[in-house]
C-alpha cells in the first residue's frame, strides 16, 4: 500500500493539473510494474540472509583504505573513515576515536535570513571556551594572588565581557568569593589563607575552567554550503546542541550511535546505524545494497539497546554453544556449557558444518521421500 500511495504522489506532483487522467490511463501499468519489481527483489525461502550480509559487508571492508578524511573547505576537523571506522560501527563503540557533528542552521531567525554575523556568534555559542583562551594567567607569590589579564581582542570575538568572566570563576567552589577586578581591568583571585599550595590548587582549577560553550565541543568550524550555513564541530553533546537557539534540530547529526540512543532511542540509532555504516562504505567508493546493512542494524538493536558484533554482544550470546566457541575463546565457551549442561540443537550454520553435515537452509532445507506404489498381491 505504502508503494501505491508513493505512486499516486509522484503522479500527482509531475502532472498536478490531469493527473487523475493520468492515472486512469498508467495507472494499472506503473502498480503492475512495481510489483512486478517488488516481486524480482524478494529473497527465496530459505536463502541465507545472515551469511549474504555478512560476506556483503565483509568482503568489502578488507578492501578500504584505512585513511582520515578532510571535510572539504573545512581546516582541522578530521573524521575517523574507512575500516577503523567500519570497526567502531559494529563494535558499538561508547567513544568514537573522533566524535564530531554536523549542525545545520536554519534558514530564517528572528523575521530575517540568516547571515554569517548570526551563524559566527551560534558557533562561538556553541565551541567550548576555557578561561586561558582568552586570558593570561600569572601567579603574584608575594601577595599570594593570581592575576587574569584578558585578551580583550578575543574576549569582543567571543561575545563576551570582564565581568562575564568574573561573574562565571565566582561560581566556581574553590575561588568562591574571592575573585575582583581591578583598575586596570585586570581580574585578582585572592588566596585568603595566604598558602602556596592553596594558590597552586586555585591555579589548576581555574586555567581550564568553562567560560562559555556546550561541554564536549572543542572546536565549531562555520561553512556554507548553497547559502545555508553549517556547523562541522570536533566532539558531541547532542542534548545541548539540540537546545542552542538557531540550530535546526531535526537535521542536527552526530557520529556517536549511543549518544543518538540515549537522546532520541533506539529506532533513531537504528536509523543512525544505516547512515554512518553506508556513508563510510559509500566514502570508501562500496557499492553495498541497503538491505545487507539494515539488517545488521536491526540484529544490533532489536532488543531496545545498541549491542556490539562481537564476544561481548551478539556473538557472544548466541544460543548454540559451537558457534559461541567457533568465534572466539573457545576453551572458556565450552567449559562453562558443559558446567551448565547446556544442549545444542544444531540449527544454524557454523555448528552442522563443524559435526559435518548439511546446512538447514537452501537445498539443505529440503526433505525428499520416495513412497513407492504397492504391487497387487498374485492372487489379485
Amino acid at each position: 500500500m505504502k508503494i501505491i500511495i508513493d505512486i499516486a504522489a509522484r503522479i500527482k506532483k509531475a502532472y498536478p493539473d490531469d493527473c487523475e487522467e493520468y492515472a486512469e490511463k498508467r495507472g494499472d501499468a506503473l502498480v503492475k510494474a512495481a510489483h512486478r519489481m517488488y516481486i524480482s527483489h524478494m529473497m527465496d525461502q530459505n536463502e541465507s540472509a545472515g551469511v549474504m550480509a555478512a560476506h556483503s559487508l565483509g568482503e568489502p571492508g578488507t578492501q578500504m583504505n584505512m585513511r582520515t578524511f578532510h571535510y572539504a573547505g573545512v581546516a582541522s576537523v578530521t573524521v575517523t573513515q574507512g575500516l577503523p571506522r567500519l570497526i567502531e560501527i559494529v563494535d558499538a563503540r561508547i567513544h568514537p576515536a573522533t566524535p564530531s557533528m554536523t549542525i545545520p542552521l536554519v534558514r530564517e531567525i528572528d523575521g530575517g535570513p540568516m547571515d554569517k554575523g548570526i551563524a559566527t556568534h551560534i558557533a562561538s555559542e556553541i565551541e567550548i571556551t576555557t578561561l586561558l583562551d582568552v586570558a593570561d594567567i600569572e601567579t603574584d607569590i608575594d601577595r599570594t594572588q593570581l592575576r587574569i589579564r584578558p585578551n580583550m581582542s578575543k574576549i569582543t570575538n567571543k561575545g563576551m565581557t570582564v565581568e562575564a568572566i568574573r561573574d562565571r570563576l565566582n561560581k566556581i567552589k574553590a575561588v568562591r568569593g574571592n575573585v575582583t577586578i581591578d583598575a586596570d581591568d585586570n581580574i585578582i583571585v585572592s588566596c585568603p589563607e595566604g598558602s602556596y599550595k592553596k594558590l597552586q590548587l586555585m591555579y589548576d582549577t581555574i586555567k581550564d575552567a568553562k567560560i562559555k560553550g556546550i561541554d564536549g565541543i572543542t572546536r565549531a568550524v562555520l561553512s556554507e554550503k548553497n547559502g545555508a550555513f553549517e556547523i562541522i564541530t570536533e566532539g558531541s553533546n547532542l542534548k545541548d546542541v539540540l537546545r542552542v537557539r538557531g540550530v535546526d534540530a531535526d537535521h542536527v547529526m552526530t557520529n556517536s550511535i549511543l549518544e543518538v540512543a540515549s537522546v532520541l532511542g533506539i529506532e533513531a540509532a537504528r536509523n543512525a546505524l544505516i547512515h554512518e555504516a553506508e556513508s563510510t562504505l559509500g566514502g570508501a567508493g562500496l557499492n553495498v545494497d541497503a538491505r545487507h546493512i539494515m539488517l545488521v542494524a536491526d540484529l544490533m538493536t532489536n532488543d531496545g539497546s545498541v549491542r556490539s558484533i562481537g564476544r561481548h554482544g551478539i556473538s557472544g550470546k548466541k544460543s548454540s554453544v559451537l558457534s559461541r566457541a567457533a568465534f572466539e575463546v573457545s576453551t572458556a565457551h565450552l567449559l562453562s556449557a558443559a558446567t551448565a549442561g547446556e544442549v545444542d540443537r544444531l540449527e544454524g550454520v557454523t555448528e552442522n558444518i563443524i559435526v559435518g553435515q548439511p546446512v538447514t537452509l537452501g537445498t539443505g532445507a529440503v526433505n525428499l521421500e520416495y513412497r513407492p506404489k504397492k504391487r497387487p498381491a498374485k492372487d489379485e
